[in-house]
């Protein structure tokens, strides 16, 4: 637990600003009294209000004003929260054994925090909701709320930078907040094959189950790259049996459906199936707004500083994921006030002309690679281009397709979803099945890896 003093004093000046810029009776009857800070816990500081009607009102009104005014004190990331006086109460008389002035006390409280691997701002309130996420964001509430009862585990999936990491550690931080005893830890899935390597070259089992299994949350991200660690694999099915026999919370991040998830093993994958499982797709337009609008409050303390239209064409540019489309955003604020323009499209043009022109020239350059291979293949088999990418199911027409469809795939990754919109919009499932049939084709029939070889030579694979 951090010392609460030295945030006392930040308070004390956010105060001051928060008065220069309301009205008299709106500071004075809402502000005047908030005058102690409770505790600092996790970058999180508590501020007592007089009830639960002023901690709503600030809560809806003023907390997103009060954190931007107190990200200007603080060098890493803290936010105010707000608890009643009533609250605070109960919590000191169910807190009154524990006294962090005690080494043992004190040295597992710190255990507890550094140990969870949460990234504080992970929160619910600042993970913008939309049609793409939806279904995901209210899941992973439900879950955060009754751990290890409504949907257990969560298996969360879709393409990278859509959210899927944040929103799973929103369930971790959201728990932790309601419970400070409960143990939490977020893992990436390549972190945990490393972890276990490592005690397992010095045969230190025993601490490393110690680790994983004495958690009541256990938040895995990217599952996919357990894919060929058979070990790994065997270690985690195990923690996953004990956590889940004992109703321990598990959420689960990957790029793809449990079912896709190539070289895990089927018991394992199966699991993944026994609770919930959601995805999160790309942000359609209104969707993409709604982020940029909460990241610029983020951002800048100004709400108003850049206009709408400026905000709607880079959410019009910028629509391949959340990561890149709050990417555009920082360098147009940037830009703009480094060289104090106005923000305007122009300015955002100029911005962002080196990204956009990098984006359209891999854009125009993957379309006409794609355009190749389907001509190649086509040419091969002596079919039609049309006749490949159709949905025409004659043999002589299917296999190519496949075989088209896994060179797509292989020489230049492309996402399932996006390779079947070039075969007349077949779903990525499909699109899938046919790169894994190829590639097991190619392993036991010599013929088809000559056919594949060949054909990637003619695409200007070497």
């Amino acid at each position: 637990m951090q010392e609460t003093q030295p945030f006392f004093d930040i308070w004390q000046e956010v105060k001051t600003k928060l008065e220069m810029q309301l009205e008299t009776n709106t500071y004075q009857e809402i502000f005047e009294s908030v005058d102690s800070v409770f505790k600092v816990r996790n970058n999180y500081i508590y501020l007592i209000v007089d009830n639960e009607f002023i901690k709503k009102r600030i809560e809806m009104l003023y907390l997103q004003k009060m954190n931007r005014i107190l990200s200007s004190y603080v060098d890493d990331r803290h936010e105010y929260k707000l608890i009643t006086r009533e609250q605070a109460e109960t919590e000191l008389k169910q807190d009154q054994d524990f006294d962090l002035t005690k080494t043992d006390n004190k040295e597992s409280y710190d255990k507890l925090y550094l140990n969870t691997n949460l990234n504080p701002s992970y929160t619910f309130s600042n993970f913008v909701v939309g049609s793409s996420n939806r279904l995901a964001y209210t899941s992973a509430i439900k879950v955060a709320d009754q751990p290890g009862v409504v949907a257990n585990p969560l298996y969360i999936f879709g393409d990278v930078g859509l959210g899927k990491t944040h929103l799973m550690q929103c369930v971790g931080n959201y728990i932790l907040e309601g419970d400070i005893n409960t143990k939490v830890l977020y893992v990436k899935a390549d972190q945990f094959v490393e972890d276990y390597v490592r005690h397992a070259s010095k045969k230190k089992f025993n601490e490393f189950h110690n680790y994983y299994r004495d958690v009541d949350v256990l938040l895995v991200d990217d599952i996919q790259f357990l894919a060929k660690k058979d070990k790994s694999q065997e270690e985690f099915f195990k923690l996953f049996e004990q956590l889940h026999n004992q109703q321990k919370q598990i959420v689960i991040t990957s790029d793809r459906k449990a079912t896709d998830l190539k070289d895990i093993m089927s018991r394992l994958t199966s699991r993944f199936s026994w609770g919930v499982t959601v995805d999160i797709n790309r942000p359609d337009l209104d969707h993409r707004i709604k982020i940029l609008e909460k990241k610029l409050m983020a951002e800048t303390s100004d709400t108003n500083l850049m206009p709408e239209k400026v905000i709607e064409y880079i959410a019009s540019v910028f629509d391949n994921n959340v990561r890149e489309l709050e990417g555009a955003l920082k360098r147009v604020l940037f830009y703009c006030t480094a060289f104090d323009y106005d923000f305007t499209i122009k300015s955002a043009e100029s911005a962002l002309e080196n990204l956009i022109k990098v984006k359209e020239n891999h854009k125009d350059l993957i379309q006409d690679k794609i355009q190749n291979v389907l001509s190649v293949v086509a040419d091969y088999y002596s079919i039609s281009t049309s006749d490949l990418i159709s949905k025409k199911r004659k043999r002589v027409y299917l296999y190519p397709r496949q075989i088209a469809m896994f060179l797509i795939k292989t020489l230049y990754e492309i996402p399932y979803k996006r390779i079947g919109s070039y075969f007349s919009g077949r779903d990525h499932s499909t699109v899938m099945h046919s790169v894994e049939k190829i590639n097991n084709d190619m392993q036991v029939d010599r013929n088809i890896k000559i056919d594949v070889e060949k054909l990637k030579q003619k695409c200007g694979q070497n």
